[in-house]
């Protein structure tokens, strides 16, 4: 179905068509698949866009490696999880290769290394996470905590601006075992320092683990520049590896032989084929694998990857502003006498790849830019709209066209 285009003050539109014009990413849009030209996506991002070569990779591996290849397709797949773990290392993670692998979700690698954390300084008790990070991060971390006598604390945060690194300060003592970060807050885009938050761990003799799954593959992370120790991250947003896709997880090569996995499993076994009862766990990355991989969602991520790569991660994240900058101005111009808020940072090094708007009936705008509008983004509690903008994919001229459909809207009194 055709949409209108909505009002957009011209010159708005002509700067959109000016840095579209200078965009070195612009040619990645035509490499995803995209069946309706007039849908506007922005999601926040739970999903990303699916990219034509994944399509014909994933199609190589069912019909050429599983479908003939059969068991023999084993002596490639089983290094599988460790080469795209090394992609991720190299093009989105600034980590080095042989510290990243890609398994499980990140649920599972969250509980792994919440272990492996805690394990590492014996006898301290507390655990600490953001009030307003992820739900599934509390989840796991408030199942670990009832199950060892640990207590979780949640710190304050504002929920716009994100964890202020004096409140981290605060937090932190000689009893905490680790908190948990997002690096990229899901509801508001918040940044935070990563290398001065890592800092104030290490002053205390603890660490962080990281949740990178709204940041990787929109902003340069540099998990080693910034002295990060643990991570995780999700793949079917940024990195557009599909439904599903499995997770990675990051261990400092220093710390890799001194922890253990708490999930124990076959691929983590040394010598996995002598089919051993005794567990003795790999000497590298591999260590944190459990049960047989997923091969076509890891062979996905590698994909993903690989996009990334060839986009470079500078490009990614400075698009990623000058996308959120120009949404922002947009809604100053047409939104903001009409009970519309920005709810995230302004200032670009401070926020991620996506902007949150408030507005009193949020669940009503979300649903109506979906089914009068479309334009999708998401609804966040308590009244909160979240649009994504993946720099692969998406256009200064779709975002200024999201704002101008929004304020048609308005205007018709949809709202």
């Amino acid at each position: 179905m055709a949409v209108e285009t909505g009002r957009m003050p011209a010159d708005l539109r002509e700067k959109a068509a000016v840095l579209d014009a200078k965009d070195p990413l612009a040619e990645f849009k035509q490499r995803f698949l995209v069946d309706e030209p007039d849908l506007l996506y922005a999601d926040g991002n739970s999903l990303g866009r699916l990219p034509a070569s994944t399509a014909s990779l994933a199609d190589r591996v069912l019909r050429q490696e599983w479908g003939a290849g059969l068991i023999r397709s084993w002596s490639d797949w089983v290094d599988l999880p460790f080469a795209a773990g090394d992609l991720l290392a190299t093009a989105v993670l600034g980590a080095l290769p042989g510290e990243v692998l890609v398994a499980d979700s990140t649920t599972v690698n969250l509980y792994k290394l919440a272990c492996a954390a805690i394990s590492l300084v014996p006898g301290r008790r507390r655990i600490l996470i953001e009030a307003d990070n992820f739900p599934t991060d509390h989840y796991v971390l408030s199942g670990i905590a009832q199950e060892r006598g640990l207590e979780l604390v949640e710190m304050p945060v504002d929920i716009d601006q994100g964890l202020a690194l004096e409140t981290l300060a605060e937090y932190f003592d000689d009893d905490t075992a680790f908190a948990c970060l997002s690096a990229i807050s899901y509801r508001s885009g918040a940044r935070i320092d990563m290398a001065r938050a890592n800092a104030i761990a290490a002053s205390a003799g603890s660490r962080i683990i990281w949740d990178l799954s709204h940041a990787g593959g929109s902003i340069k992370v540099d998990l080693s520049g910034t002295g990060s120790e643990l991570a995780i991250g999700c793949t079917y947003k940024y990195l557009n590896a599909g439904p599903g896709a499995p997770a990675y997880l990051y261990v400092r090569s220093d710390l890799i032989p001194v922890v253990q996995s708490p999930v124990r499993g076959w691929f983590s076994q040394a010598e996995q084929f002598e089919m051993e009862s005794d567990y003795n766990p790999r000497a590298g990355i591999g260590r944190f694998g459990a049960g047989t991989p997923n091969i076509l969602g890891t062979a996905l991520v590698a994909q993903g990857a690989e996009l990334i790569g060839e986009a470079g991660i500078e490009n990614l994240e400075g698009k990623a502003a000058s996308l959120t900058d120009l949404f922002i101005h947009a809604v100053d111009r047409l939104l903001a006498p009409h009970s519309f808020k920005v709810c995230s940072p302004r200032e670009a090094p401070l926020r991620g790849s996506h902007v949150t708007l408030g507005h009193p009936r949020a669940r009503t705008v979300s649903r109506t830019l979906i089914e009068e509008a479309r334009v999708v983004p998401d609804f966040r509690t308590p009244d909160r709209i979240r649009f994504g903008f993946a720099p692969l994919y998406t256009s200064h001229a779709e975002v200024v066209e999201i704002v101008a459909r929004i304020a048609q809207l308005e205007a018709s009194g949809r709202f």
